[in-house]
């Protein structure tokens, strides 16, 4: 049986590898990532595991260190969050937006009201209605507004800290959704 964030992930067509309660900007989200096999590959037979920890992330701030920073083995597909209501969605993905597509998973509900809609519409933030049992209904497509705002260190770190996660023996991730085999 699958879970409501794996009907969320299928409603919004992201493909990739599903890395479930990580802690990005203060908030527990679901990453959906793809790993870059050719870059892992290299970056294991180069000696270039995942860097997670803040001390690093801190050290690219130091122009001496710019030329040592590997290329990011892990592609962020998009942040999911769940809410229990529409009207947190925005608040939500409001920073999150920054750093890849975002979108808000919040339980099915018989209330109606469009406005908070054309709201996420206008800025981007994607919204997906799921029950406990059976598909999930994407109510707005989320926008991918992270070439707007650049690239960012701490976005590269996250990258690293979710290249962690996917290479991490036993790690517990959901099911590839694009059916290819992307675990080293």
């Amino acid at each position: 049986m699958q879970s409501r964030t794996q009907h969320a992930v299928s409603a919004l067509g992201w493909r990739g590898t599903v890395i479930s309660d990580v802690a990005v900007l203060g908030q527990r989200v679901s990453a959906v990532v793809r790993l870059r096999a050719d870059v892992h590959r290299w970056r294991t037979e180069n000696g270039w595991p995942p860097a997670p920890d803040p001390s690093w992330f801190h050290s690219w701030f130091e122009p001496a260190f710019h030329d040592v920073v590997p290329v990011s083995a892990i592609e962020l597909i998009g942040i999911l969050v769940t809410e229990s209501t529409v009207d947190q969605a925005l608040e939500a993905c409001g920073t999150l937006m920054t750093l890849a597509p975002c979108a808000v998973l919040v339980p099915e509900s018989p209330d109606y009201d469009p406005w908070p809609l054309i709201e996420l519409d206008y800025y981007g933030v994607g919204l997906v209605r799921a029950g406990d049992d059976g598909p999930a209904r994407l109510e707005v497509a989320p926008e991918d507004r992270a070439s707007e705002f650049g690239p960012s260190p701490f976005s590269r770190w996250l990258l690293e800290v979710l290249y962690a996660h996917v290479t991490a023996p036993g790690a517990m991730l959901l099911q590839h959704w694009d059916g290819a085999e992307q675990l080293p």
